[in-house]
């Protein structure tokens, strides 16, 4: 009996996570609210106090998990496509991520402008993940010195999420092509 309470339990929680994912990426901290995020999930409000405790406690994991997602996502690109992982990744998160729906966007483009809004606690565990996501990505990179791949993880991923968001910001499909193509070339020249 514990089995499937457990197992009912565990898939609750990973359909409402999954609707907080989507939530807090599309609306922003401010505009979802727990009522919304929990009919998203088709749970009750209660069900979802039940397993995050607050709007903030399920932010939080928000970001634990799509950050550990973007970091699972550059792991398997490293290990698919060797040295072209990163033109692989680039295309991927200026192209297709990009133009996908806003609920659908990467945690490091849609919830880092929200992080900085959010108290000392937050910011700690986004600044703990985004860590091991920039030391990821270093591996990756050609340099032979650690600390030239660190500086280079650190601009690369900068210059994706703030061109990813200033392409995502314009309304002419045009002009947004144009700034992600002209991201994704810096990032080929600034990485060969």
């Amino acid at each position: 009996m514990e089995n499937k309470t457990g197992n009912k339990k565990a898939a609750t929680h990973q359909r409402i996570l999954e609707a907080v994912h989507s939530g807090f990426r599309k609306h922003g901290y401010e505009g979802a609210g727990v009522d919304g995020l929990a009919k998203e999930a088709d749970v009750t409000s209660g069900a979802f106090y039940a397993h995050f405790g607050s709007k903030t406690g399920a932010f939080r994991e928000a970001i634990h998990e799509g950050l550990a997602q973007v970091k699972e996502a550059i792991e398997n690109l490293q290990e698919e496509y060797g040295d072209n992982w990163l033109d692989e990744f680039s295309g991927f998160y200026l192209g297709e991520k990009r133009c996908d729906d806003l609920s659908n966007s990467c945690a490091m483009q849609s919830l880092t402008p929200e992080v900085t809004r959010s108290d000392d606690e937050t910011r700690a565990i986004f600044q703990s993940d985004i860590l091991e996501v920039v030391e990821t990505f270093s591996k990756g990179l050609s340099e032979k010195d650690d600390k030239e791949n660190l500086e280079k993880a650190w601009a690369t991923i900068s210059m994706l999420i703030g061109g990813a968001a200033l392409a995502r910001a314009v309304i002419d499909p045009k002009l947004a092509n144009r700034i992600a193509n002209s991201v994704q070339s810096a990032i080929k020249k600034a990485n060969n």
